[in-house]
């Protein structure tokens, strides 16, 4: 299978903008890019009209993900492996890594803080050698008084004392500046620091932030995640565009942080949310979870050019229980199925992993 697509790519038969949507499909199901994985979508979207093809519309259907089981009963091989996100440009392994405008940005700052440290390097240099200056205009001012037994020298030891002066007036300046340079610079990097773990769109965290959350987690900590992912979320931007879609993600965004208030909710890409529950029993985050779920479907969003009303926007969540002993990958992974099982019984609901 394998060879097949390969041959199919290197002699140019392969549908124009196919490789994109490909990267697409991957991230949307999230199947890592292993061969098993790229063969089976290759052979899904180069036939669209084709038996898988239809197969899988009608699995995935509304938004529902393929899972491995779909994947193997569709006669394809499941691989375990990291899910991937979609950038718009190319699929990538989660957690994101960082986009070329948080690079520029990163570079930037490192930039800066090396200017900093030279010049810091540069002000301490100096302050060497004034302070080896100090000392010989001491020691020559202290001779000049040692022969001014008449009153001669005076002025000698005028001029050394104002020079002497001068100098600390010239480091007091040039220390002045840095210290102030050190603050800006600070206060730089800790917005830096903090954009790195925002999602630029809805302003929560992002996927980096929640996956240091989650793994931060002490041993024997009361914990629960959940993972929330919208419904039929393709077909608002399809039907309205993706200013709309964008504007419905945070219009939900903002709605869980709300419902859910004192516990990290993040975007963890896409249309899917995660929220952290530290110090919680997993009834009492179903019963908010709950809670958020009726505040998106009571929602009733409309076109802000037109006042058309868009429709009903539910999500469906999977909540699971997370254990000391297990590794975070199997806590989503636990969630992420509920999830499933939510979209599979009708959409806008919540369900407990087993």
């Amino acid at each position: 299978m394998e060879f097949i697509a390969a041959r199919q790519v290197q002699d140019g038969s392969a549908p124009p903008g196919l490789f994109e949507r490909i990267g697409i499909f991957l991230a949307e199901h999230r199947l890592s890019p292993e061969p098993a994985h790229y063969s089976f979508s290759y052979h899904v979207l180069s036939d669209p009209e084709g038996e898988l093809a239809r197969a899988v519309a009608a699995i995935t259907d509304g938004g529902v993900r393929l899972s491995r089981d779909d994947i193997v009963s569709l006669g394809g091989e499941a691989v375990t492996g990291p899910a991937v996100e979609y950038s718009g440009e190319s699929p990538r392994v989660a957690p994101s890594l960082p986009t070329p405008e948080e690079q520029a940005d990163a570079a930037a700052l490192i930039a800066k803080t090396q200017a900093q440290v030279d010049g810091f390097a540069d002000t301490v240099r100096a302050i060497h050698v004034e302070a080896k200056g100090f000392g010989r205009d001491i020691a020559a001012s202290a001779a000049a008084m040692r022969k001014d037994t008449l009153g001669e020298g005076i002025d000698e030891i005028a001029r050394l004392t104002g020079a002497m002066l001068e100098r600390v007036r010239q480091v007091e300046a040039r220390l002045e500046v840095a210290t102030r340079e050190t603050e800006e610079l600070r206060s730089a990097l800790a917005i830096a620091r903090g954009n790195a773990r925002l999602d630029p769109l809805t302003e929560l965290a992002n996927r980096r932030a929640f996956d240091e959350a989650y793994a931060a987690l002490m041993p024997g900590t009361s914990a629960v995640v959940a993972v929330c992912d919208v419904d039929h979320f393709k077909r608002v931007n399809d039907d309205f565009g993706h200013a709309v879609g964008d504007r419905v993600l945070k219009t939900i965004g903002h709605t869980l942080a709300t419902e859910c208030e004192g516990h990290l909710v993040a975007r963890l890409g896409g249309e899917e949310f995660g929220i952290l529950f530290v110090g919680v029993e997993l009834d009492e985050a179903r019963v908010l979870v709950e809670r958020a779920r009726a505040a998106v479907a009571s929602r009733r969003l409309r076109l802000r050019s037109t006042d058309a009303f868009i429709g009903t926007i539910t999500i469906s969540a999977g909540i699971a229980r997370i254990f000391a002993a297990e590794r975070q990958e199997a806590g989503m992974a636990r969630a992420d199925a509920a999830l499933y099982a939510a979209k599979r019984a009708g959409r806008d609901r919540v369900e407990i992993a087993p």
